[in-house]
């Protein structure tokens, strides 16, 4: 008798792929290898009561930053599939856990956000993590296509 597994429909998203990849990247000592993407995902997920514990004196460690990144990574590939250019992610943070993300296409900045309390970065659920990703999505694609002359310079 053979179960069957059923799997999230979030999982089979391009979004939550495309983190998954991102995740997988950054891990240069192979630790994710053999890890469920719900594994490899679960620090971006956290209730509210876990990020009031997260104490915001000091710096933000390297994972969170990494985590950072590749949530961003990952919203520039998406653009960059949809809309045939190349999309660039840049991520500034102060030691604090303040800073701001950018992506440009060409010499269009298509997103601009400001990140506050980098300690804390999550999301209540994946599902919120890929609705926050599409709406950021589907407004930088609205700017390429509002000043496709611009993204493509």
């Amino acid at each position: 008798m053979t179960e069957t597994i059923e799997l999230d429909p979030i999982l089979t998203t391009d979004f939550i792929k495309e983190m998954s990849k991102q995740m997988r990247a950054i891990d240069s000592y192979g630790t994710y290898d053999g890890w469920s993407v719900e594994q490899i995902l679960a620090p971006f997920v956290k209730t509210k009561e876990q990020r009031r514990e997260i104490p915001v004196i000091g710096d933000p460690d390297e994972e969170t930053l990494a985590r950072v990144k590749c949530y961003y990574n990952a919203i520039a590939v998406l653009i960059e599939k949809e809309c045939g250019h190349m999309a660039v992610p840049m991520v500034n943070i102060t030691h604090e856990g303040f800073g701001r993300a950018l992506i440009t296409v060409g010499k269009l900045v298509v997103m601009d956000r400001t990140v506050r309390d980098v300690h804390r970065f999550s999301f209540d659920s994946l599902s919120k993590m890929k609705d926050e990703a599409d709406k950021l999505l589907s407004v930088a694609l609205e700017i390429v296509g509002k000043y496709s002359e611009v993204a493509g310079l």
